[in-house]
């Protein structure tokens, strides 16, 4: 069977330079997989056997500190690239936040395959930059925002990140109902604040008309705008 014909997120994924050629030629070295919500799909310093791109779903990037605590690096989202092509150890853990699919293929077959393929390869700098330039924005995040615009500045990123594919971005005034993908002490965790911090900059956007919270994990975004704006 052909996934990456009806791939959903093919439009945006590392594939969507390839012809229908190569796409046949891709599809021929992956498989699909689906992952229940914490489920682990990389292990930290293991060797780095597959790599995959995500289809449905939210992953998170971790590592173990030198005490033995889990450090959350980031968020994958439909459309990412996970593992590490042309390389030899798998330089962080992959666990599904939510139920995910995502698509499979062996390191060797994939390597093998950008090689031969220009477009694939350049799609995978292209890729590699798009991830430096997000860390860095990630570094300026949680050493210089304080702890109102960081918090406003992930709950804009997440939305972004998850709206749908036919979706026009460049509307962000329009209003944007999510599932958010960590728990406040996850959140807590990757902004370098409290969980107490976050539950009250939370209760403080939502007084302030910014949010709504219709459930535990569901976020309404009244205006991305105005919530991009307090983020600075």
């Amino acid at each position: 069977m052909n996934f990456c014909q009806a791939c959903a997120v093919r439009n945006r994924a590392i594939c969507a330079d390839l012809d229908d050629e190569e796409i046949g030629l891709l599809n021929a070295i992956g498989r699909r997989k689906r992952l229940r919500a914490g489920e682990q799909l990389l292990w930290e310093g293991d060797e780095a056997i597959i790599v995959a791109n995500v289809v449905e779903g939210v992953l998170k990037l971790s590592t173990q500190t030198a005490d033995g605590k889990e450090q959350i690096l980031g968020m994958v989202y439909p459309s990412d690239f996970l593992g590490r092509p042309f390389g030899e150890t798998t330089p962080y853990g992959v666990e599904a936040l939510s139920d995910a699919q995502v698509c499979v293929f062996r390191r060797a077959d994939f390597d093998r395959f950008a090689r031969e393929h220009p477009r694939l390869e350049h799609k995978l700098l292209e890729r590699t930059l798009a991830e430096l330039d997000r860390a860095r924005r990630w570094m300026v995040l949680l050493g210089r925002m304080n702890a109102e615009q960081k918090l406003a500045t992930y709950l804009v990123e997440t939305a972004e990140r998850l709206l749908p594919a036919n979706c026009d971005e460049t509307k962000l005034g329009d209003e944007r109902t999510l599932t958010l993908p960590l728990s406040r002490q996850q959140m807590a965790d990757v902004l370098g604040l409290t969980i107490e911090t976050v539950s009250r900059h939370i209760s403080k956007l939502k007084k302030e008309g910014l949010i709504d919270l219709p459930g535990r994990r569901e976020l309404t975004i009244n205006s991305l705008k105005a919530l991009a704006e307090r983020g600075g």
